[in-house]
């Protein structure tokens, strides 16, 4: 077991309305296992995360939201939480819009948060599809065929040219206008939707992308988590595969196994030294049909299953970045390879939805044998709600889950596709930790709130995301 030290406070920020990131809930557990004090920013409550034992507290996001291109909010929010917890504290943005709007007033925080450096407004380029188009092309990282079409005839032409169904998205999907039913990434069949998805490029705030369509399969989507130190090292990196997604073949990690490829890593590794990147990303790569993984999507964050990424000590990304950022060594990471990360919910989902469950034998498992054939098969899955040290967060996700969710779910497992996802509301509370007493609102402390169930879980966005 490696030595780590534990002196300075943590603040989680997630400014994403999904109450069922189970990431946040990763990183709440990681460090508050090692005794640091962690506290959670969160723009529409925290959902179950909010009842973990390992949270001192949760603190409102910024009231009435964010303009991502007009942080100021963000700044005065989270200054005065600085305020509230009294010292310096490490900073991890868990989500791609809180990567970006902490970029830009990073040198605004400076002596109350640690933060990784990021030069040029690094995050909203990489997390840009127009520019992540233009960087890989530059750097010969294999890259879907994209256009960016300059007219609605363009975008029409396009189709014909890349070939049906082909990937819609906007460049910058982090400014879509909530209820306007725009999606970050459509799925086209047609050259008359891309001419109509094109004339809505004012209201998408952004520019719209065309990709050739890459067919999911049993062994196509994989990706690399990374943390880099301030110099630029890495300082643990790894390679998975999703055995399942939901929704099913097109959406976020449901079940996902750490198996080495020299490929991926060294795409993510390559990629990130060019940048001069510090801290945390999270690449997705799909296989095309001649075997060339190809970078579909650059998150500079902690995706949500990076726990899954975990070495024999019990290293995360999380962990070494917050070591790195407080002057500690981080230890060389040791073990790992041949991990299983399980989200329960979206499992399940996924399970019944493909007529398959998690495990079963087939080629998927076979392969991943071959690949790491003296990794135990037992004693390997990480749990992204399940924890016997912190129940609770399992119990109030499985009850929003079943209780509220119960009819988009059905919804979902019928075909019927979920219109948009719904705001939830404000349910997070400070929670109790043993020994610990909880400041009151009246004494400056963080307002604490009544839990109650949060929203069901809408259908992702992202054809292939975390």
């Amino acid at each position: 077991m490696h030595a780590f030290a534990n002196h300075v406070p943590a603040v989680l920020l997630r400014l994403d309305r999904n109450p069922f990131h189970h990431g946040t809930l990763g990183a709440v557990r990681s460090l508050g296992r090692k005794g640091v004090e962690v506290h959670a920013v969160v723009e529409a409550g925290g959902g179950p995360m909010g009842r973990s034992r390992y949270l001192r507290a949760a603190h409102p996001g910024p009231e009435g939201g964010l303009d991502p291109e007009a942080p100021e909010a963000l700044l005065e929010c989270l200054v005065g939480v600085s305020e509230r917890i009294g010292r310096p504290a490490v900073l991890v943005a868990m989500d791609d819009l809180s990567a970006i709007a902490v970029a830009r007033i990073a040198p605004m925080l400076t002596g109350r948060y640690r933060i990784p450096h990021q030069p040029d407004g690094l995050p909203a380029r990489v997390a840009d599809k127009a520019e992540l188009s233009r960087l890989c092309a530059r750097w010969d990282v294999p890259h879907p065929e994209t256009v960016i079409p300059a007219s609605g005839a363009e975008a029409a032409e396009a189709v014909w040219r890349l070939g049906l169904p082909v990937v819609a998205k906007w460049s910058r999907p982090w400014l879509l206008p909530g209820g306007a039913g725009l999606r970050s990434t459509t799925l086209l069949h047609g050259a008359a939707e891309a001419r109509r998805l094109y004339e809505r490029s004012a209201e998408a705030g952004s520019r719209l992308l065309l990709q050739r369509f890459l067919p999911a399969g049993t062994d196509t989507d994989w990706f690399f988590h990374g943390a880099f130190a301030r110099d630029g090292r890495p300082l643990l990196v790894g390679s998975g595969r999703k055995e399942l997604s939901w929704p099913v073949r097109t959406g976020l990690t449901a079940v996902g196994r750490w198996l080495p490829d020299p490929a991926v890593e060294e795409a993510g590794l390559r990629l990130a030294e060019r940048l001069g990147y510090q801290g945390i990303l999270d690449l997705d790569f799909r296989r095309d049909e001649r075997g060339c993984f190809r970078l579909v999507d650059f998150n500079p964050r902690p995706g949500a299953q990076f726990r899954l990424f975990t070495d024999a000590s019990g290293l995360d990304v999380v962990q070494a970045m917050y070591m790195d950022l407080t002057g500690q060594r981080v230890p060389q990471p040791s073990g790992g390879p041949g991990r299983v990360f399980l989200a329960e919910n979206y499992a399940l989902l996924a399970a019944v939805r493909g007529r398959r469950l998690p495990f079963a034998r087939g080629a998927g498992r076979d392969a991943a044998a071959a690949a790491v054939p003296d990794a135990p098969r037992r004693g390997r899955v990480e749990a992204a709600w399940f924890a016997a040290d912190d129940l609770v967060p399992f119990l109030a996700m499985l009850a929003a889950f079943l209780g509220r969710g119960a009819d988009k779910g059905a919804r979902v497992l019928r075909g019927v596709p979920a219109r948009g996802r719904r705001t939830a509301r404000a349910v997070v509370r400070a929670p109790r930790q043993r020994g610990r007493q909880q400041p009151s609102a009246a004494s400056g402390g963080p307002a604490t709130r009544s839990a109650a169930p949060p929203e069901a879980p809408a259908e992702p966005d992202e054809l292939v995301t975390r």
